[in-house]
């Protein structure tokens, strides 16, 4: 089969979660159909990353953007009455130069991913397939009741805006996956659910040079996203003092890739911001605990993936773990207040034991339920029933 996809982003580095998810599965697609990718890209594809992806592809089209035009077209969004973010990744340059290279490739199906593609492709006839990924009405539901003043504003205008865009989304493709069963009931019964997974071979510990545990606690994620910034703001300013006062000497490290002005601030004598690294495994192994707080967003939070599959023991709480369906206290640990993840944390570092015992089972969770080719599967299986039904 010939399938086209069509991206928000550049697949490559893998450096956000959406390029994470879609650069497995169209690598793991094009073991059996022609992969042809469309995309835009605010930066320059640089020639290392377009070979990355080209292993895969049969051809690939990028349209650059820039971010006065992107924020332009949001502006116009507004004005429309639509969604914020569906209009900053909306042009008429964008739709025009979809159009031009689908007629090219005669695709037998369209896979799009994200609400935010939708406006490109809306128009065409082809069989088509969108990936939600996470429903971002819910996400931005969970940041708007954490919000104050203006900003709350903004964003019940955005939950309303993206809540419309995602029944038109339901309406406009003729199948629809998601990350989660939450999204899912959020979105539609009739989504498909398409989990994350994670190359347990890559994000293994024995795979990269052995580093001492240099740091008590580490929190890894692309530090602009709005939930990993408030994550990382509540771990710095509620969780880290109740620890200290029990270990003194705690520390953490912050890992990710473009850190906010918010997230670079938290930096102290025990708290270290890396900012992006070449390798995100180093930041993991230089640590003894991973800490995801995560209060806002919504899907699945691959970090915990990662984390897990390196052999580290994991805390977080009930809104990332519900996606996860790791069991609690035995391959996850689960707080919902400072006082709860400090206490767990402290409980962990004072017991080697029970470290090891929640890392291994992590990890043998992980290998069980999350393989990238289980996660590919459903959304394949799509594709496979579109051809029987010819």
């Amino acid at each position: 089969m010939k399938i086209l996809a069509v991206l928000p982003r550049f697949p490559y580095p893998l450096d956000k979660g959406d390029k994470l998810r879609a650069y497995h599965q169209l690598r793991l697609l094009s073991q059996n159909h022609d992969i042809y990718l469309f995309c835009t890209s605010e930066q320059a594809v640089r020639e290392a990353e377009m070979d990355e992806v080209k292993k895969f592809c049969k051809e690939i089209h990028v349209v650059r953007t820039n971010k006065m035009g992107c924020l332009f077209n949001a502006a116009l969004a507004l004005i429309c009455g639509g969604s914020l973010q569906v209009g900053y990744w909306n042009s008429c340059r964008t739709r025009k130069a979809y159009r031009r290279f689908e007629q090219k490739v005669q695709p037998d199906a369209v896979y799009c991913q994200m609400v935010r593609t939708m406006p490109w492709v809306r128009r065409s006839k082809c069989y088509k397939v969108l990936d939600f990924q996470d429903a971002l009405s819910l996400n931005t539901k969970r940041r708007m009741d954490r919000s104050h003043g203006l900003m709350r504003l903004l964003l019940r205008y955005e939950y309303k805006a993206l809540q419309k865009a995602e029944q038109r989304a339901l309406e406009t493709f003729d199948a629809t996956t998601v990350i989660s069963q939450i999204d899912q009931s959020h979105l539609s019964p009739k989504t498909v659910i398409a989990p994350n997974g994670v190359d347990t071979e890559y994000f293994n510990r024995q795979a990269i040079p052995q580093s001492s545990s240099k740091y008590t606690i580490v929190f890894c994620g692309n530090m602009s996203y709005a939930p990993n910034v408030d994550a990382a703001q509540h771990l710095v300013n509620d969780v880290l003092p109740i620890v200290r006062k029990h270990i003194p000497d705690a520390t953490l490290l912050i890992a990710g890739a473009d850190p906010k002005a918010a997230v670079r601030s938290l930096a102290s004598t025990n708290v270290s911001i890396s900012g992006r690294l070449s390798d995100i495994r180093t930041a993991y192994a230089s640590s003894c605990i991973f800490v995801a707080p995560m209060r806002i967003g919504s899907g699945m939070q691959n970090k915990l993936l990662e984390a897990m599959s390196m052999g580290l023991p994991c805390v977080t709480t009930t809104l990332a773990n519900t996606p996860l369906g790791a069991a609690s206290g035995e391959s996850v640990l689960v707080g919902d207040t400072p006082q709860e993840l400090a206490k767990i944390i402290v409980d962990l570092v004072s017991d080697s034991g029970k470290r090891e015992r929640v890392a291994e089972n992590g990890l043998r969770f992980i290998k069980d339920h999350y393989s990238w080719p289980a996660a590919v599967a459903p959304l394949e299986h799509l594709f496979y029933a579109k051809l029987e039904s010819k």
